[in-house]
């Protein structure tokens, strides 16, 4: 899976409405701090998990499902198992109107998952971090290639 920076870049830079799908509320796990870092960046990030559904996330509820986010939503950001991304791409092309990318985490990758997406017009990435990905792009990287994103003192 290549990707090209300049496809990264606009897919980065026409994004406004980021739903990550998986999204965790302790700071440690990945999907917190990656939603934390792009929410920081201005994105506006809706976390979707059953198990939290109802709390508030970086000024928004999280939802318990794909069905309950806003047609806003731009971009799905999945931190689930490979196995798990078909039923999510099928949910978000059916109930997100204005979805133009699906971006699938380090690790996650479903080839006819991506298809049906790409078959519809949604650009896909896999095995991609996007906070990764932003930060490279900008020159944010840190020394030892990662920065975690906290930009405050302030958590």
């Amino acid at each position: 899976m290549s990707y090209s920076d300049a496809f990264l870049k606009e897919i980065l830079a026409r994004t406004r409405v980021i739903a990550v799908i998986g999204v965790s509320l302790n700071p440690v796990r990945p999907s917190y701090y990656v939603a934390r870092y792009l929410s920081l960046r201005g994105y506006r990030v809706i976390g979707v998990n059953p198990g939290h559904a109802g709390a508030q996330l970086f000024g928004e509820t999280v939802r318990g499902g794909i069905e309950d986010l806003p047609a806003e939503v731009d971009m799905v950001d999945i931190f689930r198992r490979s196995e798990g991304v078909p039923p999510i791409v099928d949910a978000a092309l059916e109930h997100l109107p204005n979805l133009r990318t699906i971006w699938m985490q380090i690790g996650v990758a479903h080839a006819e998952a991506a298809a049906k997406a790409e078959a519809r017009g949604v650009d896909v990435v896999m095995n991609r971090c996007p906070k990764i990905e932003y930060q490279r792009l900008n020159g944010e990287l840190r020394m030892g290639g990662f920065n975690t994103g906290v930009i405050s003192s302030k958590l």
